[in-house]
């Protein structure tokens, strides 16, 4: 298996983004895997390099990438030193990034680095990177299949109530504790703005309805983060997607931060191995 870290991408946004590629040389017509992220996540994060090593084993090619603005560094790319960039971030801004890797892999330093890649392009993304991903496989057709694992449905579910809306306009900033690293991270109220002004693009419900590409949801039925409830709304959205629960799952399939096991979590295996039929499949 060959690694490559550290290949950094010119953002539409103002900051650069940061991939890293995985993939056997020696093996012939494989499938790249874009993967995205989630909220408050990093491509690094917990088992993820566990999980593309196994999908490599399986013949893909998997590029992981952090968002421009998850908070990021390229000097430290796990957990979030850059809390100004957090606090700009919005979902434009995370569909742009997509948008940027895919032109990438087409013209630039990443199509000179893959080899034996059959031009097929699976994306799949995690939490809210689930709900991103379904939004960009609905709008731009080099997009072959698309998988959501524990996604999110409604991106207006990301805001909070009312009274605390209202707080949040009038201070400019909304700030959240994070539970594992205790920093206090700033979202600015721009996230709002451009949330409201971008309803139609942003749609996760639209999307599914207008797929035109095999779609897979996956979800835990014990999600504590985003209701088991929400994958089956995506579900019901496209009469075509295909939906598998795994069985007292949580959020992240058994994985955590930092993960220090060899072997991934067996929720974790049984969502892979799901997932590699699904994308393995004419």
């Amino acid at each position: 298996m060959r690694k490559i870290d550290n290949i950094e991408l010119e953002g539409k946004n103002g900051r650069p983004i940061l991939c890293d590629l995985r993939f056997d040389e020696k093996k012939k017509d494989q499938s790249l895997i874009i993967f995205c992220h989630g909220f408050k996540g990093f491509k690094d994060w917990g088992h993820f390099n566990l999980i593309a090593d196994e999908l490599v084993k399986n013949e893909f090619i998997v590029l992981k990438f952090n968002f421009s603005h998850n908070g990021g560094t390229m000097e430290q790319p796990i957990d979030f030193p850059d809390l100004e960039a957090f606090g700009e971030n919005d979902f434009i801004k995370e569909l742009n990034d997509i948008e940027v890797v895919l032109n990438d892999i087409e013209t630039g330093v990443i199509s000179k680095k893959i080899v034996n890649w059959n031009k097929k392009i699976f994306l799949i993304g995690h939490s809210r990177g689930g709900g991103v991903a379904i939004l960009k496989a609905n709008e731009d057709s080099r997009i072959d299949k698309v998988v959501s694992w524990a996604g999110v449905s409604n991106l207006l579910n990301s805001l909070p109530n009312s009274k605390n809306l209202k707080r949040w306009k009038e201070s400019g900033v909304y700030w959240m504790k994070n539970g594992r690293t205790y920093q206090d991270m700033p979202m600015y109220y721009n996230f709002v703005e451009v949330l409201h002004a971008n309803v139609e693009r942003l749609s996760i419900e639209d999307a599914c309805a207008n797929l035109k590409i095999p779609q897979l949801v996956i979800h835990g039925s014990s999600d504590e983060s985003v209701s088991f409830l929400e994958g089956k709304k995506i579900q019901n959205w496209n009469k075509n997607a295909v939906f598998f629960e795994v069985e007292s799952a949580g959020h992240t399939f058994g994985g955590k931060h930092p993960f220090e096991e060899l072997e991934l979590p067996n929720h974790s295996k049984i969502m892979l191995k799901k997932t590699i039929e699904f994308l393995n499949a004419q």
